[in-house]
């Protein structure tokens, strides 16, 4: 059989994995390749610097040899008498240029060609007939304060954020052939210079445009790009995923939210106890049964079906939930596991799911019980203030024996419950006991008479059990009957009967007494003379 498309949440569960897997190889591979964008650029970087150096160091060094094969070395050779060094050698045949003027033209031809680099070698004391070189404010700065201190080297650093330019200034030193030269030369604007004088400056200055090595970081430009592609990926991918887990949170509310409204809904039509164990998973939702002695409390109310033809269907529907209400609650409170309501009638038993031992269980069934009918009695006093002419009377019967507990039914429905012919006894325990009492098997009465004070009455037979049952109607407990105040119920054909001796005051009780006495003198009239008895 070919295999099916994997679940949800499998499928849900496998993304993610490998979501984070893509995620952290894309961080390290970003952490691994700045390094290498930085190495890359570096390199590149100097070998484009190093190329432009040596491509402009050749071109100066071009332009100075073409100078000197121009300027010197055509001249002398074209020269037909001696050759003499003179500043204004263009004017006059066979000379050849003084140093200073050597520079000064060497400078035009490299500035000219140049465009990183420039090249002036100026004096603020020209000889008469050179073209002007005026000086800016930077140069004449840099000229008086390098005659204050010849060895210092003067830079300046300028520009905007597009390039940068840098202007180096050193001095230019008289020597005594400078000295005796410009001293007596008629085109000397001045004729007392010293050796060591310094008589100008020259000026270096290298412009290098920014935007035009932006590109030079072309890797890490690169890697910066990339970064950035990811991180905006990677926030997306957040916000996205944030976005699915929002919405998978609100799904989940809302189901939780249903689901809790459904487990509520259904936890109403199971036991406490059952619909807790079966939700917190210690307990499956299997056929299963197991025997285990348990005490079974069955109660039923006597003439219901009186009842039910005295009152309407709406306020006997009323009267009825109200009163299981209240029994229900009680029989929680004492940890009982309530089976079933048949009708008017409870079944509820001790010792499953939870159990605290077989004598524990049978006390616990005894005080709520006992806690029942006091309930009863404070709920037919209010409801014969509410105007019901006759309210319920319960009874109660109590065994502990062997059963069997657990799921009964078929794999579609089933059902929690006990069945034997000790859950029997119970019911039949109830039948014969008095309205508002309670009647003990002798196994239950064995476990809580220390408790209870109860009369054993005529022993029964019961099918199903081969032992005769010697049952004990339940007076009170033995903690109460001492100060226990006595309520007087009594509901027969022709009469109707109810004092609560705890609540009646002294003006009632009074009010009752001759009531009751009045009652008793019309009984006497009518009971009939001794000798009229047959």
């Amino acid at each position: 059989m070919p295999a099916g498309p994997l679940p949800a949440a499998a499928t849900s569960g496998v993304e993610p994995k490998h979501r984070h897997i893509v995620v952290i190889l894309l961080v390290l591979l970003l952490l691994a390749g700045l390094p290498l964008a930085v190495w890359m650029d570096l390199r590149s970087l100097s070998g484009g610097v190093l190329r432009e150096q040596a491509r402009q160091t050749g071109q100066i060094i071009d332009n100075m040899r073409s100078f000197y094969a121009s300027d010197v070395v055509a001249r002398v050779l074209a020269a037909h008498q001696q050759v003499k060094p003179v500043h204004n050698y263009t004017e006059i045949d066979g000379a050849i240029p003084i140093p200073a003027t050597l520079s000064i033209e060497l400078g035009k031809k490299i500035s000219a060609q140049n465009t990183a680099i420039k090249y002036r070698f100026v004096s603020d004391f020209p000889f008469k007939g050179r073209e002007p070189h005026p000086l800016d404010a930077f140069e004449i700065g840099a000229l008086a304060s390098l005659r204050q201190n010849p060895k210092q080297q003067i830079v300046d650093v300028a520009g905007t954020i597009f390039d940068r330019s840098v202007r180096m200034v050193s001095p230019v030193i008289m020597g005594e052939a400078c000295v005796a030269c410009h001293n007596t030369h008629p085109d000397s604007p001045k004729k007392d210079w010293k050796v060591g004088d310094v008589r100008g400056i020259q000026e270096i200055t290298i412009q290098q445009p920014i935007a035009a090595n932006i590109f030079a970081f072309k890797y890490l430009l690169a890697y910066f790009v990339i970064a950035a592609l990811s991180g905006v990926s990677f926030v997306m991918m957040q916000r996205r995923q944030g976005r699915l887990i929002s919405d998978m949170n609100q799904d989940l509310t809302v189901a939780n939210e249903y689901l809790a409204s459904v487990s509520m809904k259904i936890a109403r039509y199971l036991p406490p106890q059952i619909y807790t164990s079966i939700f917190s998973g210690e307990r499956d939702v299997t056929i299963t049964t197991e025997r285990k002695k348990l005490t079974i409390f069955f109660s039923d109310i006597m003439d219901f079906t009186g009842t039910t033809e005295r009152m309407q269907p709406e306020e006997l529907t009323n009267l009825l939930n109200e009163y299981l209400t209240e029994m229900s609650q009680i029989a929680t409170l004492h940890g009982g596991t309530i089976d079933k309501f048949i009708g008017d009638a409870m079944l509820v038993f001790f010792g499953d799911p939870k159990t605290e031992g077989v004598a524990a269980d049978a006390r616990a069934c005894l005080l709520m019980a006992v806690d029942m009918q006091r309930r009863l009695e404070e709920l037919n006093a209010t409801w014969r203030r509410r105007g019901i002419e006759n309210p319920f009377r319960a009874r109660m019967g109590i065994n502990t024996g062997y059963c069997n507990v657990g799921n009964f039914g078929s794999i579609d429905r089933m059902d929690y419950t006990i069945i034997g012919a000790e859950a029997n006894l119970a019911a039949r325990l109830q039948a014969i006991a008095e309205p508002n009492g309670i009647v003990l098997s002798y196994e239950t009465y064995s476990h809580v008479q220390d408790l209870v004070h109860a009369n054993p009455l005529p022993a029964i037979a019961m099918k199903g059990i081969s032992r005769p049952v010697v049952p004990y109607a339940v007076d009170g407990l033995l903690i109460d009957l001492p100060q226990r105040s006595r309520v007087i119920s009594k509901h027969e054909s022709g009469i109707d009967l109810f004092v609560d001796l705890d609540i009646i005051d002294r003006e009632a009780a009074t009010h009752t007494v001759r009531l009751l006495m009045d009652a008793i003198e019309a009984l006497d009239a009518r009971r009939p003379a001794t000798g009229e008895q047959k």
